[in-house]
């Protein structure tokens, strides 16, 4: 039996992380508490499986480097994957940003440090810029958050590896 490459495992990750996305979306799922919790429990889910698949395998040479390298491999495409859904998501639901714009629009009432011609601008561009912001946090929060799962499952398995008391 051939085993799945780390491409491979992160476009799985990938595709079940949108159809995660996808199902809390269409079923309202979001408004129970802790739910976004569980696409990070797929996303680590495909690291760990990736990390422990390759440290399976006779070539591994047992270098935390070789295996960061497999984790890293698989969390880039996850990243790609979401990087492109969520700019895709945004632009085909435009109705996000008009509703995030309105709780924008409150917060910034609320303050009462802005003229109201100031508030009507911010929101306008928190409106036009929303897309972009949401991509850019994408990016940033999905490379992260892949670098320390992998990290930590790469540690841990290096760390069982040359333990001799298990």
């Amino acid at each position: 039996m051939k085993k799945w490459t780390p491409l491979a495992k992160g476009l799985f990750t990938g595709i079940a992380m949108i159809i995660y996305y996808l199902a809390m979306y269409y079923f309202k799922l979001y408004r129970y508490r802790g739910m976004e919790y569980v696409a990070y429990i797929i996303y680590a889910a495909g690291i760990i499986w990736t990390l422990i698949d390759h440290s399976k395998m006779a070539q591994f040479t047992g270098k935390f480097q070789e295996l960061f390298a497999q984790g890293f491999r698989c969390f880039i495409i996850v990243t790609l994957i979401m990087v492109a859904f969520t700019a895709l998501f945004t632009k085909m639901h435009p109705e996000m940003a008009e509703e995030r714009a309105v709780l924008y629009k409150e917060y910034l009432i609320k303050e009462k440090n802005r003229q109201p011609a100031e508030i009507e601008r911010d929101v306008a561009s928190f409106k036009k810029h929303y897309t972009t912001q949401q991509v850019s946090t994408s990016i940033f929060g999905y490379l992260i958050i892949g670098a320390i799962f992998t990290l930590a499952g790469a540690g841990f398995i290096m760390l069982r590896r040359n333990n001799p008391w298990t």
